[in-house]
């Protein structure tokens, strides 16, 4: 415990932005990460408490109380060992995960939970700064081989873990550079693309062999999936080859709005637009790219992804954004008596929406309008919670003018023909069955073949992927070994 009186001495302090008008004329990150001595007062806060719930609310069970006692000491070496041995990114989920852990807090019962996120994100780039990051290959090579489909962080998490051990781990990915949805989902001024970028350096070093444009299975012509292969192999070509497959691919599915007008020009997912900028950003010229510039654009969906949408519109120039939210407005604060340690449902404000956006919840969309089959706006109604499920409120029908509309709304499973030509079988959503627990742990009813991430677990967040991944190489290990040292 750094400081036994810490959590009464210090107030909570939030990493800063950049001013909007500066950050929005690029897509640069803006987040001001907290220095030496911000952190440390932040640590402080950190009661080391008998039960420590954050270290179970976090997914991959980050030692927090250890590394936040190291920071107050100074000892920001033995903090990244202790930040690493449980989380191989934690540059990623430093930046872009919710913090889980900071609503588990104890300190978050009656007061400010302590900012575990931010002392996360100084150490991981202190290390960088101070070159602490660097590959563990191993001497001892198994001589087996396993192939990692997807490069998301499930994919990377797992081939890391892998290769660390002796394994020789390739990774498949369909586009044209790793990282998978961090890579062409999550946009540059959230997570600059040069942080996946010497995490893959450090993974060749340690062994890991990178294969993209490269699609393993068959991708169906009726799903919109951003796929810049070049080549395609065969799921029994992989099973032959290698001693074991990793499925760990995203959840890119997106859920549809199949309404009255869906057809109309000016209507696109989330993950037609999002990954066209990401593109750009790294350098390719596009023969045509989805701009936002100069429009009344609509994003249906008010999750994680639709806020990146409002914060890249804002970026292209948009002349409004405005935001669908089917649910009604959350409150503004929990009641944390009745919810804590768990992740509380309250509203949640983004950098994105601060950048400029008109929110609208409670909202159905019933119809698209369009003139010669360009859409000019949508035709919507209010609902409200009745006895557990929406409905319509009578005369509340509206017409929003709208140049373009982006569907955030999530995604339904993964890409079904890709499970379905690895022959896996699937639960009732469409993800595929396994397990996470007992000696058959992630393992498919196809032999040699395992799952993790969002192909196994649906969509979810990085940190879960991260978990799985780790998770996943652990029982491909213990299969190809029989015992595995691995941590779980």
């Amino acid at each position: 415990m750094g400081k036994i009186t810490g959590f009464m001495d210090f107030e909570r302090v939030e990493e800063e932005y950049l001013p909007v008008a500066e950050r929005v004329k690029n897509y640069k990150e803006f987040v001001i990460t907290l220095d030496h001595s911000h952190a440390k007062i932040q640590s402080a806060r950190c009661m080391d408490c008998g039960t420590p719930f954050c270290n179970n609310g976090c997914p991959v069970n980050n030692i927090i109380p250890d590394f936040n006692e190291l920071v107050y000491q100074d000892d920001w070496k033995n903090a990244i060992d202790v930040l690493h041995s449980t989380n191989n990114f934690p540059e990623f989920t430093g930046r872009i995960c919710p913090a889980p852990c900071e609503a588990a807090c104890t300190l978050n019962v009656n007061d400010e939970a302590v900012g575990i996120k931010s002392i996360e994100h100084a150490i991981i780039d202190n290390a960088w700064k101070n070159g602490w990051v660097t590959p563990q290959p191993c001497e001892i090579k198994t001589g087996k081989r396993v192939a990692v489909v997807g490069s998301g962080p499930a994919g990377l998490a797992a081939a890391q873990q892998l290769a660390r051990v002796g394994h020789s781990v390739v990774v498949f990915e369909k586009n044209d550079r790793v990282g998978g949805l961090l890579r062409y989902g999550i946009p540059d001024f959230k997570m600059e693309k040069t942080h996946i970028d010497r995490r893959i350096e450090q993974m060749q070093l340690e062994g890991v062999e990178f294969k993209t444009s490269v699609l393993v299975g068959e991708l169906d012509p009726s799903v919109v999936v951003t796929n810049w292969s070049k080549e395609t192999i065969e799921p029994k070509t992989l099973i032959k080859e290698f001693d074991a497959v990793i499925l760990s691919g995203g959840s890119e599915h997106s859920r549809d709005l199949p309404i009255a007008g869906r057809d109309l020009e000016g209507i696109y997912f989330a993950m037609e637009f999002l990954p066209q900028q990401n593109k750009v950003n790294s350098g390719d010229k596009l023969k045509s790219q989805l701009r936002a510039q100069g429009k009344n654009v609509i994003v249906i969906g008010g999750g994680d992804t639709g806020s990146d949408c409002v914060g890249t519109s804002n970026r292209h120039g948009a002349s409004s954004v405005t935001q669908f939210e089917v649910m009604p407005e959350p409150p503004l604060s929990e009641n944390k008596s009745m919810v804590w340690p768990y992740w509380p449902m309250k509203l949640r404000t983004s950098s994105s929406h601060e950048e400029g956006c008109e929110r609208i919840f409670a909202i159905s969309t019933k119809e698209f309008i369009g003139k010669a089959g360009k859409l000019t706006g949508l035709k919507t109604v209010q609902v409200q919670m009745q006895d557990g499920k929406l409905s319509e409120i009578p005369g509340s029908e509206q017409i929003h003018p709208a140049d373009m509309v982006l569907l955030a709304m999530g995604f339904t499973n993964p890409v079904a023909s890709i499970l379905d030509a690895f022959g896996v079988e699937k639960d009732g959503r469409g993800n595929i069955k396994a397990s996470t627990e007992g000696p058959a742990a992630y393992t498919t009813n196809v032999p040699k073949v395992f799952a993790a991430g969002d192909m196994r677990k649906g969509q979810s967040l990085v940190v879960w992927a991260i978990r799985e991944g780790r998770q996943a190489a652990r029982a491909v290990d213990a299969y190809l070994m029989g015992s595995s040292a691995l941590p779980r």
